[in-house]
C-alpha cells in the first residue's frame, strides 16, 4: 500500500494561482503571481507558493524548470524589496 503524502491536501485561501502558472516562462510567472487577486496577502505569499511548487514538484522536475521556478522566486524577492514588504 502506497503511503498518502501530506501535500496532496494542502489547500491554501491566500494564494491562488491560476491553472498551468507555473509551466511558464519565469517573468510571466512572476508578473502573476504578484498580482493582487492571485496573492491578495502580498508578493511574500507568492515567493512562498513557488517554493512550494518547487518542493513538492522535487526530484519530478527538470533540471530546466526548476532553473525558470527559481528565477520567477528572485523576481518576486526583488519586487518585494523595492516595495519593502516582509
Amino acid at each position: 500500500m502506497k503511503k498518502k503524502k501530506w501535500v496532496q491536501d494542502v489547500m491554501s485561501d491566500s494564494t491562488s494561482p491560476p491553472e498551468g502558472i507555473f509551466a511558464k516562462d519565469a517573468e510571466t510567472i512572476a508578473k502573476v503571481m504578484a498580482r493582487k487577486d492571485v496573492s491578495p496577502k502580498g508578493i511574500g505569499s507568492a515567493v512562498r507558493m513557488v517554493q512550494y511548487f518547487i518542493n513538492r514538484g522535487g526530484k519530478g522536475l527538470s533540471v530546466g524548470r526548476k532553473k525558470e521556478l527559481e528565477k520567477a522566486k528572485k523576481l518576486l524577492q526583488k519586487k518585494m524589496k523595492k516595495y519593502g514588504e516582509k
